[in-house]
């Protein structure tokens, strides 16, 4: 095995292992197109898309979901959302663009679809062996991108429960809780859209949570809440600080907690609409569940409620199943990478996707899958370059924080600030002599100029 070495073995002769054919798996795929970086995609199901396909086995997707960035924010780096989407586009308008993105840019063509990995081994010579369920391939590399919404991270509850418990994962449509009593557990976005089906759907509803949260409304003088990201942080606190004290005021009227953090350092909640359900009393909040008592909740507080449904909207470990553990450090159930996309451990080993952040997740990915392939490029064409970038792949500890002090749980040990982020790959860009991304870079490999656009 080989870790990082400053002249590890190059192995041009073979191709980039892609695993994954989602947003993140196409965005690398597209950066290595660009540069003619020979690759080979993996992905188990029959088309792109990953988790917003709503069809694609294991996928956490439901019918209610929409993106929590807003398409102005959220789109691929020079391939924006259509204008007709809307504000906050629903999971049927990200599917159908993240397709198009993978049209526009013939990126199908080297996508091996309904082929899943079982496991990924780094050789003696330092190249791979990707084990797929079609046979062995060698690869230069390897990026995971597989997704980290698959792997369902529930608690255990004490006592014996008579009624039914589910993750999230497995919730689909709210025709599930006609007729019942169901208990939301955790309220993040995903816990906090389920919750409102909960309300309209459910006989009785009610949330349950640890902590408070800050909710911001999803627009602010009739903008998207995300594009106000051009303000420092002190500044999109003050405003959001006045705003959330004029339109939502003390949520603790309605039952939830105070937040014990300030704005910015838990992911705060878009979601309005739970408000509305709440101030109308067709959700009602609860304190963090003691035990289960037989067809009983009872709860921190000592009260108790009849529930027929205990749904956990728990979150998730990003967990890669596929590589063996002690190629990346783990915290808290995610992988600390270098830039949250190079492993420490293992030479030419990458994730992408595996980080935290509140906003343009996509164009992120470019920016990141952008150095990747100039990382990949320099091994075979600059390697004096490339060895300057595997010491700060080593040595190098950036704080990516952007000066917020996230709450300390384990979902935030992959949380990063996105100004500190994309300030900080500008920084060792300029620092290695690689280029930035510009309009018209993936032009040359565009297949179908502005008739992919869904």
């Amino acid at each position: 095995m080989t870790t990082h070495a400053l002249r590890a073995p190059v192995h041009a002769e073979l191709p980039v292992a892609i695993i994954g054919a989602g947003p993140a798996g196409l965005s690398a795929a597209r950066a290595l197109k660009r540069l003619e970086i020979p690759y080979v995609q993996f992905e188990r199901h029959s088309d792109v898309g990953g988790i917003w396909d709503i069809d694609n086995p294991g996928s956490p997707m439901y019918r209610s979901a929409h993106f929590i960035s807003s398409r102005g924010k959220s789109g691929f780096f020079d391939y924006p959302m259509p204008e007709d989407f809307a504000d906050y586009p629903s999971r049927e308008q990200i599917l159908r663009y993240t397709r198009s993105f993978a049209d526009e840019f013939g990126l199908r063509e080297a996508i091996r679809f309904d082929t899943a990995v079982s496991s990924v081994e780094q050789d003696e010579d330092g190249a791979w062996t990707v084990l797929t369920s079609t046979g062995a391939t060698r690869a230069r590399a390897v990026i995971c991108c597989s997704g980290v919404n698959w792997d369902a991270r529930t608690p255990d509850v004490p006592g014996d429960f008579g009624g039914r418990t589910m993750h999230s994962v497995e919730y689909v449509d709210p025709s599930l809780f006609r007729g019942k009593r169901v208990l939301v557990v955790g309220l993040g976005n995903s816990g906090a859209d389920i919750a409102c089906d909960a309300a309209a759907n459910a006989d009785a509803a009610f949330i349950s949570t640890r902590r408070g949260y800050h909710f911001v409304p999803k627009h602010v003088f009739g903008m998207p809440a995300d594009e106000t990201e051009w303000l420092p942080i002190w500044a999109e606190r003050l405003v959001y600080g006045v705003v959330r004290r004029v339109m939502v005021g003390d949520v603790s009227r309605w039952g939830l907690h105070r937040p014990d953090h300030r704005l910015f350092e838990s992911h705060p909640l878009l979601n309005t609409q739970l408000l509305h359900y709440l101030q109308h009393g067709e959700v009602t909040a609860k304190p963090d569940i003691a035990r289960f008592d037989g067809a009983e909740v009872v709860f921190a507080d000592g009260s108790r409620e009849r529930i027929d449904l205990v749904l956990f909207a728990t979150g998730y470990d990003m967990t890669i199943p596929y590589v063996p553990a002690d190629c990346f450090s783990w915290k808290g159930g995610r992988p600390q990478m270098y830039l949250n996309a190079f492993s420490r451990e293992r030479h030419n080993l990458f994730g992408l996707g595996y980080l935290e952040v509140n906003s343009s997740a996509y164009t992120l990915f470019d920016r990141i899958s952008h150095v990747m392939a100039q990382y990949l490029h320099d091994q075979v064409n600059r390697p004096d370059r490339a060895g300057k970038f595997e010491r700060l792949i080593r040595e190098d500890r950036p704080d990516l924080s952007g000066g917020i002090k996230f709450v300390g749980s384990d979902r935030h040990a992959a949380y990063i600030e996105v100004r500190a982020y994309k300030k900080y790959l500008r920084t060792l860009s300029k620092r290695l002599g690689w280029s930035g991304l510009t309009l018209g870079w993936f032009d040359a490999v565009r297949v179908a100029p502005s008739q992919g656009q869904p």
